[in-house]
């Protein structure tokens, strides 16, 4: 897809960006980038993760995330040259649960009473749902700070980033309070996985999707896109992950796919380019341009399946020097050229 020259976010009313993918993807990559993105124009952002891999502090290159919320970026400067903040927070069950049994049940030093017993690690590892539960509550908790009521204990942020579980896992993830609602019919909990469901099925959240010009991961997106439409929660993009150069232009893939590369023109032009030439490089170059083009068709043919899907679409390239903060920038400079932030 082409950057578009006039380029307004194409989600300027989500302030819950929840990023979801299959394995192997870059989905944490996206997120981080999604999250620099969004943290433009002296906006402040905060990134979580659920998934207890600390991923986000390998991307940063700081410290293992405590439960706490920390800053660890400046965001991608926006087209008034401006840079927010990015925020980070590792969230993890145990530590949801003591704070969601202070402030619903006041129960202060007895939760902590209750962990020494081993009473928080049994509920989260063994009661079906619990953690998911106590992870969206904590994402909801984030996302519905009051703007301009910022202080150092509770930042009010204009977008969160939520590195989230695989596209096979997340439905069920983000509907656990829908399910959770269903049985309790009264009460705190009750009213807390009503507000939390409101918030996940609402125009304020978008569930966006990572994939890569593979068939697999295109399905998968697509059964993705189905799901979370037949279970009521919003559908954002699809970003299009590790794409490669397009090297050659639509003529000369058709005439590698149709043979008629001419091996004599091949190594006139590497003797021109002052390279030493001999038919065993002639032949490889025309065998590579070969794979290249059967894999470019391949390819188009997946990127025509994702724009069926009909929802915003937009590429990352592969880079070559890997994944560290500075990719990362360059990766979210994209996504705002895009409109996707």
């Amino acid at each position: 897809m082409c950057p578009r020259a006039d380029h307004p976010s194409d989600w300027p009313k989500v302030r819950l960006h929840v990023v979801t993918g299959k394995g192997g993807t870059g989905k944490s990559t996206v997120a981080a980038a999604l999250a620099l993105a969004l943290a433009g124009e002296g906006r402040t952002v905060l990134l979580c993760e659920v998934e207890g891999r600390q991923g986000i502090a390998r991307m940063f290159d700081v410290d293992p995330l405590p439960y706490q919320e920390r800053r660890i970026a400046k965001g991608a400067p926006g087209d008034g040259g401006r840079a927010g903040q990015v925020h980070a927070l590792h969230i993890d069950p145990e530590s949801a649960l003591l704070e969601y049994l202070s402030m619903y049940y006041k129960l202060g030093r007895a939760g902590k009473a209750l962990d020494r017993f081993g009473v928080i690690d049994f509920a989260t590892t063994i009661a079906p749902g619990v953690r998911d539960v106590l992870l969206t509550g904590k994402v909801y908790e984030a996302v519905q700070r009051p703007r301009g009521a910022r202080n150092k204990e509770q930042i009010a942020y204009d977008a969160v980033v939520l590195d989230a579980p695989p596209t096979g896992r997340i439905c069920q993830f983000l509907g656990v309070n829908s399910e959770l609602a269903g049985l309790a019919k009264v009460g705190p909990i009750k009213s807390q996985a009503d507000k939390v469901m409101e918030l996940l099925r609402s125009p304020r959240t978008a569930v966006h999707l990572v994939t890569i010009l593979e068939e697999m991961p295109v399905q998968e997106t697509a059964d993705g896109i189905a799901q979370l439409r037949e279970a009521g929660l919003p559908v954002g993009g699809v970003v299009v992950n590790l794409v490669r150069p397009q090297e050659l232009g639509a003529s000369a893939l058709a005439q590698v796919r149709a043979g008629a590369v001419d091996p004599t023109e091949v190594a006139s032009d590497l003797a021109r380019a002052r390279v030493d030439v001999d038919t065993g490089l002639v032949e490889s170059l025309v065998a590579e341009a070969r794979d290249h083009a059967v894999r470019r068709r391949l390819e188009d043919e997946q990127r025509a399946l994702v724009a069926a899907e009909g929802v915003p679409t937009y590429e990352l390239p592969r880079l070559a020097g890997g994944i560290d903060q500075g990719a990362l920038v360059e990766l979210a400079q994209l996504l705002r050229r895009q409109g996707m932030a």
